[in-house]
């Protein structure tokens, strides 16, 4: 990934902030858990468009945008497996003599395209786009637009226990709630990508993929943006309560998690939110309006 002095010093040099600005910006990031384009974004002083245009000219790399609804081939996508592009935030462009375009906001992720590298044979060139055209394409192409329509609220449960996740899977239920499951935090984003959960509940400590690295990736992602987590541990002080709140978790609940509580917690999420994204659970489905382009 860029690092802050990376991302800062090329919009420093690109004109579009201030050294200061970028000083100040940094300090508002600590602790913070957000990417420093995010910040700037939120503070007014760039638009992700700024920010892609000007890595693009300091980096040398083309730019490329509204490209979703172009055709792409099997064999192009599959050179790129769904779970690395969901993950990675890239989209194959084509394929041509041993070269593979791929679309990134971020080229400075040069692990990620070392692996692409090796594992197709190919040289590797990468185009500029935003989250909001990068996205488009994924759901498009690779989870074929897919969106459910359901009268009922949808909880999608994250827990490393199957026998946890069932227990709190069978209440959550016979409450009226459609739940969905998933036991680590990578099968978790991808459930989320194509389900479109109206909340998440999600553990602390799960494989490949934390609570908090969870909640960051899914926060990353325009569309998945107003969906609110609850994180759930069993490291239950006040401090490791303090810290997932300031890290942008909606609430916390402590383990040994019983389902009252549970499902306390998630009734008072849905009425801090008016309701949940659905309205009341008998209202129909619709789909989220993408209001909030996060940065870089």
């Amino acid at each position: 990934m860029a690092s802050k002095s990376q991302i800062g010093d090329l919009l420093v040099k690109a004109g579009i902030i201030s050294i200061k600005t970028l000083e100040r910006a940094l300090e508002m990031q600590k602790g913070s858990g957000k990417r420093l384009g995010t910040l700037l974004k939120e503070m007014g002083i760039v638009t992700e468009e700024e920010v892609i245009e000007a890595l693009a000219r300091q980096c040398n790399i083309r730019t490329v945008r509204n490209f979703a609804d172009q055709p792409f081939p099997k064999e192009l996508l599959d050179l790129v497996p769904a779970k690395l592009a969901v993950e990675k935030l890239i989209f194959p462009l084509k394929h041509h003599d041993g070269m593979l375009a791929v679309a990134t906001l971020d080229p400075f992720d040069r692990d990620t395209f070392d692996h692409l590298a090796k594992e197709t044979r190919m040289e590797i060139h990468l185009a500029l786009a935003t989250r909001d055209d990068i996205f488009a394409a994924i759901r498009k192409h690779y989870l074929k637009g897919k969106l459910v329509k359901e009268s009922r609220q949808k909880i999608l449960l994250l827990d490393p226990s199957p026998v946890v996740a069932s227990f709190l899977k069978g209440d959550l239920e016979r409450e009226g709630y459609e739940v969905i499951i998933a036991y680590d935090g990578i099968d978790g984003l991808k459930l989320a990508f194509s389900r479109h959960p109206d909340i998440v509940v999600c553990d602390l400590m799960m494989p490949r993929m934390d609570g908090y690295h969870f909640m960051h990736a899914l926060k990353a992602h325009p569309e998945m943006a107003d969906i609110p987590v609850i994180l759930m541990s069993a490291k239950t002080s006040t401090e490791e309560e303090h810290r997932a709140l300031k890290a942008g978790f909606v609430d916390f609940i402590g383990k040994p998690a019983m389902p009252i509580r549970v499902l306390a917690k998630i009734q008072k999420a849905f009425a801090m939110g008016g309701s949940g994204r659905r309205g009341a659970a008998s209202a129909t489905g619709a789909l989220r309006s993408v209001r909030d382009r996060a940065g870089l």
